[in-house]
C-alpha cells in the first residue's frame, strides 16, 4: 500500500470514523477522491462522525484579543512546532503582539500580517527555537453592536461573536456556547441550496439501503427524506441547536427573549484540517491490510 494511499485512508478515517478497510474500499471505489470517499461511506452507512470533519491535529493557540480604543476584536489562530512552546508564556505573548499589530494597523490579509510582523516572528524563532506560522486572523468590527468572546482550553479554541441587542452577559454567553458546539451557521436560512441539494442526494441514497423506507410512497418519503435533512442542519445551526446553559430552550428563543439578533460569529480551533506527522498510523494501515 503506497504512502499516498496510506495518508488519505487516514484522513478519511478521521473525517468519517470508519475502519481502516472500508475506508481504503471507498477511497478505490471513488478514484481517491476523499469526498466522494466520504460521501460513498455515508451513504452506505458506514460513516461515524462524518460532520466531525476536522481533527486537531497542529499544536498552536487561538486567540481572541479586543482593543480597548477601537472596539474591534481580532480572533486569530498561531502554529508553532510543540504542545510545550504552545503552553508556554512566551509563544502566548507571542501571539498577542501579532494580535495587537493587527488591529493597530487595520490589517485585512495574512499576508499583510506576516510582512509587518516579521522582526516579531525572528525574534520568537530566536528565543523558541521552533518554526511559527500566522495561519489565519478575522476582525470583527464593533461599531454600534456587542461582541463576546470566549477562549477556551487556555487556547484550542477561540470564539467572538457580534450581536444587535442584549447584553455583554448574553454576547459571552453565546461565545461559550458556539465554543463547546461548534455551528456552522446562524439559521436555517444561511444553509446554502447547494450544501442542501448534496445532503438530499446522499439521503436518497442511503435510504435506497434501508428496509423500513423500502415501500413508503414518494410523498412520504420525501417528507422523512426532508426532516432527516432539517434535523441534519440543524444540529449544525446556531439557532437551532439547545442553549448550552439551558436545553429547555435553543439559541434562538434565548435570543429572542432578550430582544437580540446573532449577526456573525468566528470559532478557530487549533489544528483544524492540518495534519500532523503519521507517527506509527502506517504501521497501522499496514498490520490491518495483511
Amino acid at each position: 500500500m503506497g504512502d499516498s494511499l496510506i495518508d488519505l485512508i487516514k484522513v478519511l478515517r478521521d473525517r468519517t470514523g470508519a475502519g481502516l478497510m472500508d475506508c481504503k474500499g471507498a477511497l478505490l471505489a471513488n478514484d481517491c477522491d476523499i469526498d466522494k470517499a466520504t460521501d460513498w461511506l455515508r451513504e452506505k452507512g458506514l460513516a461515524k462522525a462524518a460532520k466531525k470533519a476536522d481533527r486537531i491535529a497542529a499544536e498552536g493557540l487561538a486567540l481572541a484579543v479586543a482593543c480597548p480604543k477601537c472596539g474591534k476584536t481580532v480572533v486569530l489562530e498561531v502554529n508553532c512546532e510543540t504542545d510545550f512552546v504552545a503552553k508556554g508564556d512566551a509563544f502566548r505573548a507571542f501571539v498577542e503582539g501579532i494580535a495587537n499589530v493587527i488591529l493597530k494597523e487595520n490589517l485585512t490579509t495574512v499576508e499583510e500580517a506576516k510582512e509587518k510582523t516579521t522582526e516579531l516572528f525572528a525574534d520568537a524563532t530566536v528565543k523558541m527555537g521552533e518554526k511559527f506560522d500566522l495561519r489565519r486572523f478575522t476582525v470583527i468590527e464593533k461599531g454600534s453592536n456587542l461582541i463576546g468572546s470566549y477562549v477556551h482550553m487556555g487556547g484550542k479554541i477561540a470564539v467572538a461573536v457580534s450581536i444587535e441587542g442584549g447584553d455583554d452577559e448574553l454576547a459571552h454567553d453565546l461565545a461559550m456556547h458556539i465554543a463547546a458546539n461548534n455551528p456552522q451557521y446562524i439559521s436555517m436560512n444561511d444553509v446554502p441550496a447547494d450544501a442542501r441539494e448534496h445532503e438530499l442526494n446522499i439521503q436518497r441514497e442511503a435510504a435506497k439501503s434501508d428496509e423500513k423506507l423500502a415501500n413508503k410512497p414518494a410523498a412520504v418519503l420525501d417528507k422523512i427524506l426532508e426532516g432527516k435533512i432539517n434535523k441534519y442542519f440543524s444540529e449544525m445551526t446556531l439557532e437551532a441547536q439547545p442553549f448550552l446553559k439551558d436545553d429547555s430552550k435553543t439559541v434562538g428563543q434565548l435570543v429572542k427573549e432578550k430582544g437580540a439578533k446573532v449577526l456573525s460569529f468566528v470559532r478557530y480551533q487549533v489544528g483544524e484540517g492540518i495534519e500532523k506527522r503519521k507517527d506509527d498510523f502506517a504501521a497501522e494501515v499496514m498490520s490491518q491490510a495483511k
